[in-house]
């Protein structure tokens, strides 16, 4: 595939040829939007410090950015000095020594207190803070305004309201969420999970995920599928944009999808729902509204030539203005709080940035750990085999759960007690 071929090549060109001593480096995603924003305030960096910057493009699939970036870390390589890093991957290369710990730079203890706890939590390994939010994404709520009032406060309530949009024949579809067998899946179940009281990991790390509450969250999500119907069968095989467009189509009454689809959904002349729907935090049953944690976040590769001009990029391009620029540009939610009240944050956002907020607010990282990925493979084939009737909800997380366990304690991470 080309991709392998381009990071073979990248690879190979990283390591081999030099750069002026006073250059920096940042790598990331640069297509449409989010490459016009980060070129404008890498130029003005530039300019006001008289640094060279180069930046350098990424395949814009998560796994294969990935996979780059343990291609040359793994080689040790000095370039690229600043790493765009999706939020699930900072405590693997943490604990790889791939990325420079913060404190290193000796900040004031004030420095991070005005972003969300819950990006400081999934970018810090071993008490320390590795990388700095840049953007957040978190899972979230579309309704209908045209079918309902108000959006629905617990899972019961929305499957009431489901119910009545289907049997009122205004919709094929109750609810619609990313059920293909993908990292999509594991964040949809957080959020249920959260939901109805349960964790994927506790607090010490030991492995919960099949606990009562994770059961009754699977049992909810499969019977929404074959007993009460409110979910299509087809969402099994569907990722983000299928189930967009099911709801964009005026075909479901809601929709669990990431921020970007808003924007899309209110298209006048294209979006059959446009000024027809509202967003809202995910509901609850026992446990507490819970949005899955998304974004972006930038770490400083350990073996700079250059760390020091690398943290003072890093600080410029997550200082509040950047931030506020960034939405603007991209509609992307800062990961500060301060600027939520700030009223050009209104005009960037597709959403009422008090929503964003609310939302924002109520995100739960994936368990911050140095083999998430593995973890992660276990337990999309485990929810899989449970919502396509292949094993039941308890044997489906009694399984994920003792093979979770196994790659923790062989990576010398095991907190359980048996």
């Amino acid at each position: 595939m080309w991709w392998r071929a381009a990071i073979g090549i990248a690879a190979v060109a990283l390591t081999a040829c030099g750069r002026p001593p006073d250059s920096l480096t940042i790598s990331g995603s640069v297509l449409g939007a989010e490459g016009e924003i980060v070129r404008r305030q890498v130029a003005r960096f530039e300019a006001e410090h008289g640094v060279r910057i180069e930046v350098r493009p990424t395949p814009d699939a998560a796994d294969q950015r990935h996979q780059l970036y343990v291609q040359w870390l793994n080689a040790w390589s000095t370039d690229p000095d600043i790493l765009q890093l999706d939020v699930i991957w900072t405590p693997e290369f943490a604990a790889a020594g791939w990325i420079r710990p913060l404190d290193e730079f000796r900040v004031p203890e004030d420095t991070f207190a005005d972003f969300f706890d819950a990006t400081l939590r999934a970018n810090r390994w071993g008490g320390r803070l590795y990388a700095v939010p840049w953007f957040v994404d978190a899972g979230m709520l579309y309704w209908r305004t045209d079918l309902m009032n108000a959006a629905p406060m617990t899972f019961t309530e929305l499957k009431a309201a489901a119910l009545r949009a289907l049997e009122g024949g205004n919709v094929t579809a109750g609810f619609v969420w990313q059920g293909a067998r993908y990292e999509g899946l594991v964040t949809v179940f957080l959020e249920h999970l959260a939901g109805f009281g349960g964790a994927i990991l506790a607090e010490n790390d030991a492995v919960v995920v099949d606990s009562a509450a994770g059961v009754r969250a699977l049992t909810f999500m499969r019977d929404s599928i074959f007993r009460d119907r409110i979910v299509p069968e087809a969402v099994l095989t569907w990722q983000e944009e299928q189930t967009r467009f099911a709801f964009q189509n005026g075909r479901s009454a809601f929709m669990r999808n990431w921020p970007y689809a808003a924007a899309l959904l209110g298209r006048v002349g294209e979006s059959a729902v446009a000024g027809r729907f509202a967003v809202a935090p995910m509901p609850r049953e026992d446990g507490r509204p819970a949005a899955a944690l998304g974004g972006a976040q930038l770490a400083i590769n350990a073996r700079s030539r250059q760390p020091e001009q690398a943290w003072a990029l890093v600080q410029y391009l997550t200082a509040p203005e950047q931030m506020l620029e960034r939405a603007e540009v991209t509609g992307q939610f800062p990961a500060r709080r301060s600027l939520y009240a700030n009223p050009r944050l209104a005009e960037a956002l597709p959403i009422p940035p008090e929503i964003a907020r609310e939302i924002v607010e109520s995100a739960v990282p994936r368990p911050a750990t140095p083999v998430y990925s593995q973890l992660s493979g276990i337990l999309q084939i485990q929810l899989h085999r449970a919502l396509t009737r292949q094993a039941s909800p308890e044997e489906a997380l009694h399984t994920a759960a003792d093979n979770m366990r196994r790659v923790l304690a062989a990576a010398g991470l095991s907190k359980d007690e048996s």
